[in-house]
């Protein structure tokens, strides 16, 4: 693909680590690839934090809260929600619900929806799972951004300059993945790897 004159993007909803540490990690394993080709949640809800004036309270891996570090994070009006792993504790959702119950007007965001991922140990739960508990606690819908989301979608057809029936999205995830592509009218494919299950 590479080689070819086609222009390539990866979508991902990593979130438990920076774009930089992502690609490190690729590249160690012998992918060519560079952070400008990365599209990923947390960038893309910097833009919205910053377009929209808002101070998250962020529950989210520790590895990804660098993405964060030019934003302001003191008294939050709003909640940003990631894979956050085992800080998905009770403790830590409750201070999440806290924030979100307390502001007149709560905003949360999901850099995702996912039910599940596979690690090499097996499946586990994703932030959809999380996202839910709250958007059904705090009486709201969360804001989700990444894939499935349109937005997200949106942002890289922009970035390559692309109509989306000039696009194809290629995943393992048929509905954040294949359905999110082909939701925004471009054509999806799915991959039997990774997570998908017959």
């Amino acid at each position: 693909l590479k080689a070819s004159d086609l222009q390539l993007r990866f979508c991902t909803n990593e979130t438990q680590a920076t774009r930089e540490a992502f690609v490190a990690k690729l590249q160690r394993l012998g992918f060519d690839i560079s952070v400008s080709e990365i599209f990923s949640p947390a960038p893309a809800a910097m833009v919205v934090l910053k377009e929209r004036g808002l101070r998250p309270h962020l529950l989210v891996y520790d590895g990804l809260v660098p993405e964060f570090d030019s934003v302001d994070k003191t008294n939050p009006n709003c909640v940003v929600i990631g894979d956050a792993a085992e800080r998905f504790s009770y403790q830590n959702l409750n201070e999440a619900f806290r924030v979100l119950i307390g502001l007149e007007k709560p905003v949360l965001f999901s850099l995702g929806q996912g039910r599940y991922y596979k690690e090499t140990d097996g499946l586990k739960l994703d932030v959809g799972v999380y996202m839910k508990a709250l958007e059904y606690a705090c009486d709201l819908k969360a804001e989700v951004i990444g894939k499935p989301s349109p937005t997200f979608f949106q942002s890289v057809l922009n970035d390559m300059g692309l109509q989306p029936h000039e696009a194809l999205m290629i995943g393992d995830d048929l509905v954040n993945d294949v359905g999110g592509a082909q939701h925004c009218g471009m054509k999806g494919i799915q991959v039997r790897t990774g997570k998908y299950r017959s």
